[in-house]
């Protein structure tokens, strides 16, 4: 029976010596968790810092040498061309806008009755168009004309009011 107590105190130092080691491992191991979170959070913020830094400096690039190109109001958008008609043929694409038509600009237009007197009386002549395409000034040369479509241009524009 002394025999027995003497080692149930020895299993019972040995489990105690084993749960502070246990302790002692995970106290290190939070230890180093928490320096490599620290190492971590420091070079992000430098990581940071240092983007920050070029995007400024490729900001004042961009502004040095893409200077801002300011692109006339457009009056006008196409919203159908008919593929064969003579809109479709010069180039006209859906989403363009108009910006020359013409004589008429976003200075002078009032309606799109305007658009049709300059094409009743272009019928058979090359007329330039403007329009804003992708955001680039795009110029095409449209000749009204009949066609086996509608009317002599064979799209559909809508007034833009700005």
């Amino acid at each position: 029976q002394k025999y027995s107590k003497i080692s149930n105190i020895v299993k019972y130092f040995y489990c105690l010596k084993k749960l502070f080691l246990c302790d002692y491992i995970v106290k290190c191991l939070q230890n180093d968790h928490k320096a490599i979170m620290v190492e971590i959070e420091e070079a992000l913020h430098k990581l940071h810092a240092t983007a920050r830094v070029k995007h400024k400096k490729d900001e004042a690039k961009m502004e040095v040498t893409e200077p801002t190109v300011s692109l006339p109001a457009p009056f006008a958008l196409v919203d159908a061309v008919t593929q064969g008609s003579p809109a479709f043929q010069a180039g006209l694409r859906v989403g363009d806008e108009i910006i020359e038509f013409g004589s008429i600009n976003a200075h002078n237009f009032r309606n799109l009755r305007d658009v049709a007197s300059v094409v009743q009386h272009s019928e058979g002549k090359s007329l330039r168009v403007g329009v804003i395409r992708s955001g680039q000034e795009v110029h095409l040369n449209l000749t009204p004309k009949q066609w086996s479509g509608r009317g002599l241009l064979g799209c559909n524009l809508v007034p833009l009011h700005r």
